[in-house]
């Protein structure tokens, strides 16, 4: 079994106003191969100067691990199809929703995925709509999470 880990550090740089919420919640991110991330609560759910608007927050994170394991996951079925892929570029994006109870999630992910095909062999769109399905049914991350997850332009969409 593979497990994966992070580190999340945060220091106090005011501790004589924190507990009147007025302290920065800039932090890092620091991976097991060496990668450090800065990181912020988002300024959507707490105001600069309390977070760090060139940060990447949680809520973006979330989406990006959801768009990057897709990706991942179709490359690795093109290739296994033998089909070549030249570039892939996603612009995801995740929407909150409230829950009945008022609190807050990302309830949807729209992955919008543009590929650029080269070869002799290009898939048709029927093709590439099954490696879409297909690498979001085997996406860990989207088996991981309850947020639905469409791909746009995809034929009858991509639901969890």
């Amino acid at each position: 079994m593979s497990t994966y880990t992070a580190r999340i550090t945060w220091t106090s740089d005011s501790p004589e106003t924190f507990t009147k919420n007025r302290y920065s919640r800039g932090h890092e991110w620091v991976f097991d191969g060496g990668v450090t991330v800065p990181a912020s609560s988002s300024p959507h759910a707490v105001r600069v100067p309390f977070s760090v608007e060139a940060a990447v927050d949680p809520e973006e994170a979330l989406v990006a691990s959801a768009a990057s394991c897709h990706m991942l996951t179709f490359l690795y079925l093109a290739a296994r199809e033998g089909f070549n892929i030249a570039s892939y570029t996603d612009n995801a994006v995740g929407e909150m929703a409230a829950m009945e109870d008022g609190r807050q999630w990302i309830a949807k992910i729209t992955l919008d995925p543009q590929i650029e095909w080269s070869g002799e062999r290009l898939p048709t769109l029927d093709e590439t709509a099954e490696l879409h399905h297909k690498a979001h049914k085997e996406c860990y991350i989207a088996n991981s999470i309850r947020s639905q997850i469409t791909i746009k332009g995809l034929k009858g969409g991509d639901n969890d």
